[in-house]
C-alpha cells in the first residue's frame, strides 16, 4: 500500500469531510441520466464478474442494471441540480413569532467513503422573520440533500444553510441523529453506536434557544 493510499484509508475511517460543498466536477451533468445508467451498468457487470459472480443466474442477471438506475434516480439522485426542491415561502399573516420544529424527518444518505447507508433523523427548526415555508417542503430539502454521496456534518450544514437562504432568516437549526453502517457492519462493527451533528444559525447559537430547540426534540410526540 502507497503512502497515499493509506491517507486516503485512514480519511475514510474517520469520516472527514474536505469541503462543505460535494465535490461534484464540472462536467457531472453533461451525460443523460440513460448515459450514465448504461455506464454504470458496465461497471457493476465488472465488479461482479471480477467477484466471481455468475451473472446468467436468474437472480444475478438484471443485478447491474437495477444497481445502474438505482444509483441514477434514486440513492444519488440528489447530485442533480435540476431536482431540487421548490420550497415556496408564504407570508407569517397569523404572526407566529416563536419556534417552529420539524422533528423526525427520516433521513436515508450514503457514506462517501465507503458508499454503505446512513440511516437515521433529522430534526429542524426555525424562528420566522416574515416568512415560513410549507412542513413538507423542510422534508423534501432533508430528502434532497441526502440522496448523494455524504458526509453527515456537510449534510447538516447544507440543510440549514438551503432553509436560510429559503426563508431569509439566520435563525435555523438541524440535529442529525443517524447510524453509519460503514460502522455499524464493518470495521469496527459497533452496531449500537450512532453519530449527532448539529448546525446552529442566529438566535439559535445562544443558550436559551438552543436548550429550548433540544428539549423539544426530546419530547415523546409519538401517536
Amino acid at each position: 500500500m502507497t503512502n497515499s493510499d493509506q491517507f486516503n484509508d485512514e480519511l475514510g475511517e474517520n469520516h472527514i469531510a474536505t469541503s462543505a460543498q460535494n465535490p461534484v466536477r464540472n462536467d457531472a451533468f453533461n451525460l443523460s441520466d440513460e448515459q450514465k445508467i448504461e455506464l454504470i451498468k458496465k461497471d457493476v457487470e465488472n465488479i461482479l464478474n471480477t467477484l466471481g459472480m455468475d451473472l446468467t443466474d436468474d437472480s444475478l442477471k438484471g443485478t447491474p442494471n437495477r444497481v445502474a438506475k438505482m444509483f441514477v434516480k434514486e440513492i444519488f439522485g440528489g447530485l442533480n441540480p435540476t431536482k431540487k426542491p421548490r420550497a415556496s415561502t408564504f407570508a407569517n399573516t397569523y404572526k407566529y413569532g416563536e419556534m417552529l420544529v420539524e422533528k423526525n424527518i427520516t433521513l436515508y444518505s450514503t457514506c462517501e467513503h465507503h458508499l454503505l447507508p446512513i440511516i437515521g433523523r433529522a430534526h429542524i427548526a426555525y424562528i420566522s422573520k416574515g416568512t415560513v415555508v410549507g412542513l413538507s417542503k423542510m422534508n423534501r430539502i432533508v430528502e434532497y440533500f441526502s440522496k448523494r454521496p455524504q458526509v453527515q456534518e456537510r449534510l447538516t450544514m447544507q440543510i440549514v444553510q438551503e432553509l436560510q437562504q429559503v426563508l431569509g432568516t439566520e435563525d435555523v437549526a438541524c440535529v442529525i441523529d443517524a447510524k453509519h453502517l460503514c460502522v455499524n457492519s464493518r470495521g469496527i462493527r459497533d452496531i449500537e453506536s450512532s453519530t449527532v451533528t448539529s448546525e446552529y444559525g442566529g438566535q439559535f447559537k445562544e443558550d436559551k434557544t438552543r436548550r429550548e430547540f433540544l428539549n423539544f426534540i426530546q419530547l415523546d410526540t409519538k401517536f
